[in-house]
């Protein structure tokens, strides 16, 4: 007999599950809602994005991992990523540490035996990995980059326009010194530009005055006088600041060539590598090759009158280091994987805001329950307690716990936990106060149903459309807090991986463009699916449908 009960509970239980299911489906409220939640594309898609996106998280070991899927050897098969192996299982030294299966990959024993092999994830790097500079495949190469430099100079001129001292050769003019010339020459000297130079020479307050002229050649010459103050005396001569541009029809761009461990230029050589004297090629070539050990400073070089500064680039690998062909979304400022993170830190995310949004609209659901529906003394009571409760600052809660008990993603959830659930509460004390004297609670008390079964079996349920409606909303705000308290630093304990870990990140290396586009793409796409999903379940569950300003 007790065989045969045991067998036939679990069956009776199912059939439970089974007519609830079919109860909730072949309800006509709950089809009209469900139909009108299925009619908003834009909600029904992203539902479908979200869980997919849930979902592949959740399956991240076997996405984006430094673990093998499968390996091969000695005609066993393991599976590292279901199972752990120790070190010494495959090299035999006795170590009952954590392998390195990608060090273990480059040995002989799997180098020269097809039979012993590994199969590695499509992503093989995880998300707590440093990746290893020497490992990562960069073309061993020296760019020379030709970077044009604007000459500057200074000129006094004299009531008459010659140059009383001139600073810097700037003009071809003979001889060299062009000292005692007329300015005019050089430059094409405009009505204003004589008259804020002469209100000068008169010693009248004047502002600062630029102007860009022909200049010799094919450049154009932007000409700066500072402002003037009225003095003593009127002044013997006026400076000029001279900076030199290009004209727009004839730019002078940078150009950039590549060399080799042979130090032959590549293929296409600028005319600019041409037009250099045989000793600065001599002088380059030696510190392209010096390059290919260590940093070197910029050569200068004039090449057809035109003044350049000569750098010296080479890929070395730094962290951050931006995407590359192994890792798409680049490394963070440790050499981690910055895709395997962001993976990972989907699923973190999710699973939060899923557990941070179960408990608290539990707990709150729970409260608001037991205040609507005794109400009295224990509702002002509760009520009392609750608005004390809101009124502490969660953050300073959070640092103080986190200090005296570590940092963890359960002290986080339930320090969180202990403050979101005052807001549900609300709606749901509402929701009672209002259903708890209707016809169909009377009769049950009037049967002599308990309280207990009262309150959840006949009146919470018609009282969850706060709940529901409000569900995608808080899962979103569930998600942006916590990207925004490990921003801050009080969220989850490094190196566990997280969007706002990420963004803090970019904040202190604000040239690595990748560390701020790639998690912050990641946290607008899921906060505004989930927002999407919100609006198509409160829409669904808006009675009121036919009534709305369209």
């Amino acid at each position: 007999m007790r065989n045969r009960k045991a067998v036939q509970k679990p069956a009776h239980t199912q059939a439970r599950k089974q007519v609830w299911v079919s109860r909730f489906f072949s309800n006509p409220v709950s089809k009209k809602r469900f139909l009108r939640f299925y009619a908003m594309k834009r909600a029904w898609f992203s539902l479908i994005i979200l869980v997919l996106l849930y979902g592949i998280s959740l399956c991240s070991e076997l996405i984006a991992n430094t673990a093998p899927l499968y390996v091969q050897y000695q005609g066993r098969s393991c599976f590292p990523v279901f199972m752990y192996y120790t070190e010494d299982e495959f090299l035999h030294n006795g170590r009952m540490t954590r392998p390195d299966y990608k060090a273990i990959n480059r040995l002989p024993a799997f180098m020269d035996n097809p039979g012993n092999f590994m199969i590695f994830p499509p992503f093989p790097f995880g998300p707590y990995e440093s990746v290893d500079a020497d490992t990562m495949d960069m073309p061993d190469t020296v760019t020379l980059v030709f970077n044009p430099v604007p000459r500057v100079c200074s000129v006094d001129i004299r009531p008459d326009f010659t140059m009383a001292r001139f600073s810097g050769a700037f003009f071809p003019a003979k001889p060299p010194d062009p000292s005692g010339q007329k300015l005019d020459r050089f430059i094409r000297l405009s009505g204003s530009f004589k008259s804020a130079v002469a209100g000068r020479f008169e010693n009248r307050a004047s502002p600062r005055f630029s102007v860009v002229v022909p200049g010799p050649g094919k450049n154009r010459i932007a000409v700066d006088i500072p402002a003037f103050r009225p003095r003593r005396r009127a002044p013997a001569t006026v400076r000029l600041i001279l900076r030199e541009t290009t004209a727009p029809q004839n730019p002078v761009s940078t150009v950039s060539m590549v060399f080799g461990r042979d130090l032959a230029p590549g293929k296409k050589t600028p005319a600019l590598w041409k037009e250099l004297s045989p000793g600065d090629k001599t002088i380059i070539s030696e510190l392209v090759s010096s390059r290919f050990e260590k940093s070197v400073d910029d050569y200068p070089a004039v090449i057809s009158g035109v003044q350049y500064r000569l750098s010296f680039k080479r890929a070395d690998i730094s962290f951050p280091f931006h995407p590359v062909s192994d890792h798409l979304f680049g490394l963070d400022a440790a050499g981690r994987d910055v895709f395997a993170r962001i993976l990972y830190g989907l699923r973190i995310s999710m699973s939060f805001g899923f557990l941070l949004v179960f408990a608290s609209m539990g707990l709150g659901a729970a409260a608001g329950a037991i205040q609507g529906y005794y109400g009295g003394r224990l509702d002002i009571t509760a009520q009392r307690f609750t608005e004390i409760w809101s009124a502490i600052p969660f953050l300073y809660v959070m640092i103080l716990m986190g200090s005296i008990y570590g940092r963890s993603f359960a002290l986080l959830l339930f320090c969180y936990g202990l403050f979101n659930w005052i807001g549900i509460s609300y709606y749901i004390r509402a929701e009672f106060l209002k259903l708890r004297k209707k016809p169909f609670v009377e009769a049950a008390k009037c049967m002599g149903v308990p309280g207990r079964r009262i309150i959840f079996r006949h009146i919470l349920p018609n009282a969850l459309v706060p709940v529901i409606t409000f569900f995608p909303f808080s899962l979103v705000g569930a998600i942006g807090s916590l990207a925004a308290l490990d921003y801050l630093g009080f969220g989850l304990p490094p190196p566990t991986p997280s969007w706002g870990e990420l963004l803090f990140e970019a904040q202190q290396y604000r040239w690595a463009w990748w560390l701020i586009l790639y998690p912050s793409m990641a946290l607008f796409i899921v906060m505004l699916l989930g927002v999407f999903v919100g609006e198509g379940v409160r829409n669904a569950y808006d009675p009121r449908q036919y009534s709305r300003l369209k």
